[in-house]
């Protein structure tokens, strides 16, 4: 099992950052990828960024505005988002996979305001 804790939404206006940061514990051997997923009002949760063993990816939306981070010593992962806008109000969850099994965290907020 993977327990992941985010912590770091918030408000913020547009154009404005904020860091997510989720914690992982439990059974970490194993874990090839962590990253954030998102979900908005009235859409689909979609893959937002991830850390794979081969690199990172992006959704088009965030590229050059986001970057995830990866620290297996701390066994943390990082979500740095800048140039905030409207359209990237959801609920952001932070995510593992660890032999074919996803683990999510709870969710953190994150409202940008016009």
């Amino acid at each position: 099992q993977v327990q992941l804790v985010e912590s770091g939404g918030g408000l913020v206006q547009a154009g404005g950052s904020l860091t997510l940061s989720c914690a992982a514990s439990g059974t970490i051997f194993g874990v090839n990828a962590m990253g954030w997923y998102r979900q908005g009002p009235g859409k689909q949760r979609e893959l937002v960024a991830a850390s794979r063993v081969g690199g990172t990816e992006y959704t088009d939306s965030v590229k050059g505005r986001f970057t995830v981070s990866r620290d297996n010593a701390e066994k943390t992962v990082r979500l740095h988002m800048n140039a905030l806008r409207p359209e990237d109000t959801a609920m952001y969850y932070c995510w593992a996979v660890r032999f074919g099994v996803n683990y999510w965290g709870q969710g953190t907020q994150v409202t940008v305001s016009s």
